[in-house]
């Protein structure tokens, strides 16, 4: 019997460890991270210029070579026998290559099973507007997305389109249709496939991530006129993601905008993924949710006054970072140090958990 290649033993680690990232870079071994920790896999050689350029070529097939030698880097998915995806990008640093692998599960998992709070359901029932989730790199963002468009798929008879790059998790139809198109593969870009979705006939749409001015406007558009949008931003509070919205337009456009994003957003999930002290990772989030006095502050330019507003509506069901940090203190999940790391305000987190 063979034996397994280099990419085979690294995918399969990954998978056992349950890492959520493999990092293979000249210089160093074969890196994984576990519980957000870059743990070295130290009975690997140490990866040369050959080795790391073999191990990116045997996930690229013929036309994503090419396309990574022209552009210098490449994004794309990887099924894995069956056993998991990856959403891998592959880039040249100092004239070598690095390649970094995101590990999608293959298992979609719930909202209750991801530890997010119960009024995320709300956001599933809705049939127009626009939900926005958001956070750093790495912190959950696509997993949370996942969980709540399969949660509409089960339940609801509807058309979902997804635009994604590349595509991570797959859907497998329920009660709703899925048609998940990938850029570059399946479209040349999001503003265009978005565009598209207006003569597909969706009822949710779902935009990886918003890039540019018109692929922001087009999602606003879209549901201003009857559909559900769900899309991602990396920004770190609610207040913080308007401001992103606003400000990706000229000036003379920022009013009308304002006005759009007022009437068409249904909330903002703001997301961290903290390390447990019994291991793994939990969510932590700042909830905003569309209310007539959100809209107001929205209209009226008035964003940097949202925090009090999600700080005071906890019967509505919003949630301040700090407070969803401060609960998971106080329930032993996390340490408050761990806390103070990714709080924005670690003194008013202080007073929250004494």
């Amino acid at each position: 019997m063979a034996e397994p290649s280099l990419t085979d033993t690294l995918l399969e680690t990954a998978i056992a460890e349950k890492a959520s990232d493999l990092h293979v870079s000249v210089g160093h071994p074969p890196t994984l991270r576990i519980s957000g920790r870059l743990v070295p896999l130290a009975k690997h050689s140490v990866m040369n210029e050959r080795s790391t350029k073999e191990f990116a070529f045997s996930l690229l097939k013929k036309d994503q070579q090419e396309r990574l030698e022209k552009e210098r880097e490449i994004d794309f998915s990887y099924n894995f026998q069956n056993k998991a995806r990856f959403r891998v990008n592959i880039f040249h640093q100092k004239e070598a290559i690095s390649c970094a692998l995101r590990l999608i599960p293959t298992t979609i998992q719930t909202i209750e099973e991801l530890n997010l709070p119960q009024t995320l359901n709300r956001f599933t029932q809705a049939h127009q507007g626009l939900v926005l989730i958001t956070g750093p790199s790495g912190h959950g963002k696509s997993t949370t997305l996942a969980a709540i468009i399969d949660q509409i798929n089960q339940t609801r008879a509807v058309h979902i389109i997804t635009i994604e790059d590349p595509i991570e998790y797959v859907f497998e139809d329920n009660m709703a249709i899925v048609d998940q198109r990938e850029v570059y593969q399946d479209t040349l870009s999001f503003s265009k496939a978005l565009r598209a979705t207006f003569r597909q006939d969706p009822d949710v749409i779902m935009v990886g991530e918003m890039r540019d001015a018109e692929t922001i406007a087009t999602a606003i558009t879209a549901a201003e006129t009857g559909h559900l949008v769900f899309a991602t931003l990396h920004t770190n509070s609610a207040a913080q993601t308007i401001h992103r919205v606003v400000d990706s337009f000229p000036a003379e456009q920022q009013d009308q905008i304002r006005s759009q994003v007022s009437s068409s957003l249904l909330g903002v999930i703001s997301q961290r993924l903290i390390p447990r002290l019994k291991g793994g990772l939990i969510p932590a989030l700042e909830l905003l949710m569309a209310t007539p006095a959100v809209g107001s502050l929205i209209r009226d330019g008035k964003v940097h006054e949202l925090p009090l507003v999600i700080e005071t509506s906890a019967e509505l069901g919003m949630i301040s970072l700090n407070r969803s940090l401060a609960n998971l203190v106080r329930a032993r999940e996390i340490s408050l140090e761990r806390a103070l790391v990714y709080s924005q305000n670690p003194g008013e987190l202080r007073s929250l958990t004494t």
